[in-house]
């Protein structure tokens, strides 16, 4: 009774506290909620665990090429100059570093030396790049400049509008002395790397619709590439956009869903399929919706291929109102950057009604075996290994738990399934390491019950209006109603890249969400929702260090030189009302050995 009497309290103060800041800083009501609610949920949140276990199998039989050594890419790499220039490190997103100063030996004396705190409570999810002696982040409306060594403010620019959705920002892209980072009102912006004055602004989406682009944009030969968000909202089409470095033109507009009359054209259009609308057997009172671009693309600077991962196809749950396969949902598409036309496409669920989008950024790695692979760990829990020479699938294996995936939603009961629409992969993608040939894939074990709406009160919501088709009771039923979160959980799992078996895995109390990074100091390093920031032994998972930090782990991890010395840079503080998590400001925490 004392324990529920203190909870009872603190929730009350944060209501009072949250009201005033609602008053005077402008805070929404769901805003307010979340904070009042996840305070109290999160209040008895235990310490973290992690539990390694090591697969039975002692040896692996490879079968085809056998090359001298696993490389990254698809080509030949630049020697690591202890930056970190993009969302993933590198345009192929390996998510690996060469510095080695940090390793398995001495990672015991990692010490945090500072933190940059940003005053902010919300969605932290930015992946944080560092590049030409300076360290950058963002926020949902600002984008700052930080000391990569002592978290000393070089510049910080805010930017004043009302934002659609959640606030959420997953980070910037850089490019010759400019800055790129979408706007949650359907912009693109740039920025002067070295003052933070804003160069350009260009409209790629509608905020009348809701639009927005949240995913950090990534640059390449002049363009930025980045595109619309949303695969929940009725009437939103995905679209991705190449823009001009110099400028922010649009250079062209691919539609990743079938284009109709009287979609609006923002640029010269990029050539896709017109047997896709086949795929869409929707009433004339069902618009075609989804296949949004929600997190950051990959590219092959030898090829020019572009890779952009997808959303789902909405009304998210109701698949009789969509029956199809509803291409370009839920796919990896391979576009020509220069041109944005269709060479090829991925789908993960051609029929799909758990919200399991194509998530995360996919990696391009040359394998030990010699294979040229694609891989990525999206929300439906499993890793892919997509084999770029056939483009034919290599493997498809479980990395998180996965239940009751085939059973139908009704409107006569709930449906549990698992992983969640909050489970699985989220927005961060896998890592590589060459030195074991390992996929480092975090994910999240949350399940999900579901009970649709009938087919009539699904047609009434407004366009612009949030599309799942599901019953809800609360606003936490947003997205289906999710198992408490004393029973969710996290998963680390390293998969050898060629034969899709895991070598070991690693279990945590807490959902992965944060990006996961592999050195060549023999170390990966990850974060939890529970704020546990890890550093394990890359070939066999054994736990080295952890450290509790402040706040959800959700964004980037990253590792770079400064001053001399190699330093790890990790985004915490995440807030939102879809994790109950601890309340807490956003923050950029820089660690190292001295």
């Amino acid at each position: 009774m004392k324990r529920n009497g203190k909870i009872v309290v603190l929730v009350l103060a944060v209501i009072v506290v949250g009201w005033l800041a609602m008053v005077f800083s402008g805070w929404s009501p769901l805003a307010l909620f979340g904070l009042a609610l996840n305070s109290a949920r999160s209040a008895t949140n235990p310490a973290g665990t992690l539990v390694l276990e090591a697969h039975k199998t002692t040896s692996i039989t490879r079968t085809g090429t056998t090359s001298a050594g696993a490389t990254l890419g698809g080509g030949t790499q630049p020697a690591d100059s202890g930056n970190w220039p993009s969302y993933n490190r590198t345009l192929t997103s390996d998510r690996y570093s060469q510095l080695n100063a940090i390793n398995t030996q001495n990672v015991r004396g990692l010490k945090v030396l500072c933190s940059y705190d940003t005053k902010l409570r919300e969605s932290f999810e930015t992946g944080p790049l560092m590049v030409d002696g300076a360290l950058i982040g963002t926020t949902a409306l600002d984008i700052f400049s930080i000391n990569p060594s002592n978290c000393q403010e070089n510049w910080r620019m805010h930017e004043d509008y009302k934002p659609n959705g959640l606030p959420v920002n997953r980070g910037a892209a850089y490019l010759d002395g400019r800055l790129f980072r979408g706007a949650l009102d359907g912009r693109v912006l740039a920025y002067d790397f070295k003052t933070g004055k804003r160069l350009w602004a260009t409209a790629i989406g509608d905020p009348e619709k809701a639009e927005l682009v949240d995913a950090a944009p990534i640059a390449w030969n002049g363009l930025v590439f980045v595109g619309i968000a949303l695969g929940d909202t009725k009437g939103v089409k995905g679209r991705v956009y190449a823009l001009s470095a110099t400028s922010g033109e649009i250079v062209w507009e691919t539609y990743l869903v079938p284009r109709s009359e009287g979609d609006v054209a923002r640029g010269p259009a990029g050539k896709m399929p017109s047997s896709a609308i086949t795929t869409w057997k929707n009433a004339p009172d069902v618009p075609i919706s989804g296949g949004g671009s929600w997190t950051s693309y990959t590219l092959d600077p030898v090829t020019g291929r572009l890779y952009v991962p997808t959303a789902n196809p909405s009304p998210d749950f109701v698949l009789t109102l969509r029956e199809g396969e509803n291409l370009f949902t839920n796919s990896v598409v391979q576009l020509d950057a220069k041109t944005g036309a269709y060479v090829n496409h991925f789908q993960i669920a051609p029929r799909d009604w758990h919200d399991w989008d194509a998530s995360n950024t996919p990696a391009i790695v040359t394998t030990k075996d010699g294979r040229q692979l694609l891989s990525f760990a999206p929300k439906n829990g499993h890793l892919y290994g997509i084999d770029l020479a056939t483009n034919k699938l290599v493997y498809r294996s479980p990395v998180t738990r996965v239940e009751n995936s085939d059973a139908p939603l009704t409107t006569t009961k709930e449906t549990h399934f698992c992983p969640g629409a909050v489970g699985g992969g989220e927005w961060n993608g896998v890592a590589y390491d060459p030195q074991n040939n390992l996929i480092l894939s975090g994910q999240t074990e949350w399940c999900t019950s579901v009970r649709l709406q009938t087919d009539a009160e699904v047609k009434r919501a407004p366009n612009g209006s949030s599309w799942m088709g599901n019953v809800k009771i609360n606003p936490l039923d947003l997205l289906g109603k999710q198992d408490p979160h004393s029973d969710w959980a996290g998963w680390l799992y390293a998969t050898d890249a060629d034969t899709g078996v895991w070598k070991w895995r690693l279990k945590t109390n807490y959902p992965i969400l944060s990006g996961v990074t592999a050195t060549a100091g023999g170390l990966v390093f990850f974060g939890d929702m529970g704020g546990n920031f890890y550093a394990v032994d890359a070939s066999g998972g054994q736990r080295l260090w952890s450290k509790k930090l402040e706040g959800a782990i959700g964004g980037g991890v990253i590792t770079y030189t400064a001053n001399g010395s190699q330093k790890v840079a990790v985004a915490a503080g995440l807030t939102s009302i879809l994790w109950p998590t601890e309340q807490t400001t956003a923050k950029i925490v820089i660690l190292g050995l001295d």
